[in-house]
């Protein structure tokens, strides 16, 4: 059975490898058919596919690290994770859904540390081999205004 502390566990795991720049990592928490999202609550709301940031696949969030570490050029920072607990929506032995309030503070090279993003994700999860997995998570943000930097994934 998928249960809450596995969840809990799942998430303070996801947050401490964007947390600690180890991005290359990030993308083996998804399923390979995955879908990830970044939109705001008034988007989702009505239903607005859009968003920020859209993948639809492990290799396209593969790809955004490449592009991250190689492409793109962005002001040096980094983030800090703080997580509610997850209230499961369902949950079998294979499965769940589950919604997660989250906090991310920017901290920038110069040390200057700000709230970035607040917000919760909408996940659903999979068992795969015996692994759980995201097979879906959408990072809805509480704010409409979204700041440029945002590079690193929520």
């Amino acid at each position: 059975m998928v249960d809450l502390l596995s969840l809990c566990a799942f998430n303070a795991e996801y947050a401490r490898t964007i947390d600690s720049d180890r991005l290359e990592q990030w993308p083996a928490f998804f399923t390979e058919d995955c879908s990830y999202r970044i939109t705001n609550v008034e988007n989702e709301a009505e239903g607005l596919p859009a968003g920020i940031v859209y993948a639809d696949s492990r290799a396209m969030l593969e790809d955004r690290i490449a592009a991250l570490r190689e492409a793109n050029i962005y002001e040096r920072q980094r983030y800090r994770h703080i997580l509610g607990m997850p209230v499961v929506e369902s949950a079998d032995a294979t499965s769940a859904t589950a919604i997660t309030p989250f906090m991310v503070a920017r901290i920038m090279h110069t040390g200057e540390t700000h709230v970035f993003a607040t917000g919760e994700y909408r996940d659903r999860f999979r068992k795969v081999d015996g692994k759980l997995l995201l097979s879906e998570r959408v990072a809805v943000c509480d704010s409409t205004v979204t700041d440029t930097l945002l590079a690193l994934p929520l």
